[in-house]
């Protein structure tokens, strides 16, 4: 019990810990800024407004209000309107949600306009005439990073490791507080770019990425942390000093989606069916109103369904798409699909309200975001730890593509990510999925909020600290 109960004091802390780093952040970024003594304070035109958007239907919805109140607060400045770019709309550049192959494109086309860029997501909330203030404090003419600083507490695979004597030596930006480039740094990457090509096969985490390429191969600065660029959390009040700010939020678009219209086909194998299934029939089995396991043995007091499939030791991409085809056949009026693997928690209820913003007719393919070889071609993919949910147009689509695993242990998270892209269906990004919770996350964005792969080797016959951690789920 003692270590149970450590456990779970851990994976707490794993959660709200970044809150401190960020508040202390934010009092470094007041001491850090330099004065613009020597400028003429900012104007609308000097700032190029990039919205990290996509191009689902309900993203591109937000993406298009945030601008058009952006273009709102800009016409009582009377000024020259600024540009307000969709990452989603730059078709032409492949990955260009990972912004880093864009920046060539950026200083040719708006390196002599504007001096400053400024990325923002969706869902941030812009004051702008308290961001132009914010920036008017720093010399326009030199390079600048410029964001909320978040840091690990210890070094982690999903950053590689990075710094791991002293991880938390590196800060790398909030991307929902926004950040910022200065324009001589943008050109300094765009000619990085043209020596030191993008060579990293993945993309995990972009912010920590693009923090990392401009101060490791671009000999850029680090990030420079800014107070006014915020976020808040819950019902909390919105400090007057901030610039931007990102309110924790679950999406919820009117009803949500009835249990019974989410197929939940969790992926399994004999070796886990006593060590592993316990705990999703303890905590959020019950929430769920059909699903099924799927194994390579069956099992009638689980049950269990064998699809004919083998077991593979990695991959699983033969008994993924065998499920596939089971959902779309067996079920012809089910709208929605949720694949998970045997270690990963649900809140079924919160997954009711975010899938009520999205469109079972329209293909969807959803979670969190991976990419792989975005910077010479590639595709981008929902990683499978996180859990994958699909709309029955976006399987329709898929199967009837014709699209396959080149073998039953292919990664199956990657070659669906590879067939949905030859089909023109994107992967679309929930800050609401995790594989893993990083020590570094914002606080704004819980880990239980909505998936959450729990770390095999913790398992473990240690049931009771999940059942208390599945509490955290339902907050």
């Amino acid at each position: 019990m003692k270590i149970c109960a450590v456990m779970f004091i851990s994976c707490v802390v794993c959660f709200y810990f970044s809150a401190v780093v960020s508040l202390l952040a934010e009092d470094v970024g007041t001491q850090v800024l330099e004065r613009n003594d020597g400028s003429t304070s900012l104007e609308l035109k000097d700032v190029l407004f990039i919205i990290q958007s996509q191009s689902n239907s309900f993203h591109a919805k937000r993406a298009q209000e945030l601008k058009s109140d952006i273009l709102k607060q800009a016409a009582s400045f009377h000024q020259d309107h600024p540009k307000v770019l969709l990452i989603h709309e730059l078709e032409e550049h492949n990955g260009a949600w990972t912004i880093l192959p864009l920046m060539s494109h950026f200083s040719a086309i708006y390196g002599r306009n504007v001096s400053w860029i400024f990325f923002f997501e969706e869902e941030t909330r812009v004051n702008i005439s308290k961001l132009l203030e914010t920036l008017s404090k720093f010399e326009r003419t030199k390079e600048w990073f410029l964001g909320k600083a978040l840091y690990d507490e210890e070094s982690t695979i999903i950053h590689h490791y990075a710094f791991a004597e002293n991880p938390a030596v590196f800060k790398y930006p909030d991307f929902a507080a926004g950040w910022a480039l200065s324009v001589p740094l943008v050109n300094k990457l765009a000619m990085a770019l043209k020596t030191e090509p993008l060579k990293s096969d993945f993309t995990i985490d972009l912010k920590h990425e693009i923090a990392l390429y401009i101060l490791q191969k671009a000999s850029g600065p680090p990030l420079t942390p800014v107070g006014e660029f915020c976020t808040v959390s819950g019902n909390a009040i919105i400090p007057v000093h901030c610039a931007t700010t990102f309110k924790t939020y679950l999406p919820f678009c009117g009803d949500a989606v009835k249990k019974d219209d989410i197929f939940v086909a969790v992926k399994t194998c004999k070796k886990f069916h006593k060590e592993r299934l316990p705990v999703i029939k303890k905590t959020w089995e019950d929430q769920a109103g059909l699903i099924e396991y799927f194994s390579d043995h069956e099992d009638a007091s689980i049950p269990t369904v064998y699809l004919g499939v083998p077991n593979t030791e990695r991959g699983h991409c033969g008994k993924t798409f065998a499920i596939l085809k089971r959902f779309f056949h067996i079920f012809p009026k089910m709208p929605w699909l949720v694949l998970v693997d045997d270690d990963t928690l649900i809140s079924i209820p919160r997954l009711q309200k975010l899938l009520s913003c999205y469109d079972a007719q329209e293909p969807v393919f959803l979670g969190e975001r991976y990419g792989y070889g975005l910077g010479s071609g590639g595709y981008s993919y929902i990683t499978g730890g996180g859990g994958m949910v699909l709309s029955r147009a976006a399987v329709e689509k898929l199967l009837q593509s014709g699209c396959h695993c080149y073998s039953n242990d292919a990664p199956d998270d990657m070659v669906l990510g590879m067939c949905f892209n030859n089909i023109g269906v994107p992967a679309t990004h929930s800050p609401l999925f995790h594989q893993i919770c990083s020590s570094g996350m914002p606080y704004h964005v819980e880990c239980s909020t909505v998936l959450i792969i729990l770390v095999s080797e913790l398992f473990y016959n240690k049931h009771l600290c999940w059942e208390d951690i599945f509490l955290l789920l339902l907050a």
